[in-house]
């Protein structure tokens, strides 16, 4: 999984739990992640587990989100 900021995190599959990374610390893109919660806008460092997924910054509703694996659904 490779991250840029602007890329949308969502948590364990749960579309409920979706943030924005804003800075990635490790210059190969690879986690962990600071990100900011959508609904709450805590800040924290993520390490995102296999259930995760990263959604492109600019992308549509229309595009799917890639797995950790970097499959997409």
């Amino acid at each position: 999984m490779k991250a840029v900021p602007g890329d949308r995190l969502i948590i364990d599959g749960d579309p409920s739990r979706v943030g924005e990374v804003i800075a990635v610390p490790r210059t190969d893109g690879s986690p962990p992640y600071v990100v900011r919660s959508k609904r709450s806008g805590h800040i924290a460092l993520v390490s995102p587990d296999c259930y995760s997924s990263l959604i492109p910054a600019g992308a549509g509703p229309a595009d799917g989100p890639e797995q950790s694996d970097g499959s997409t659904r």
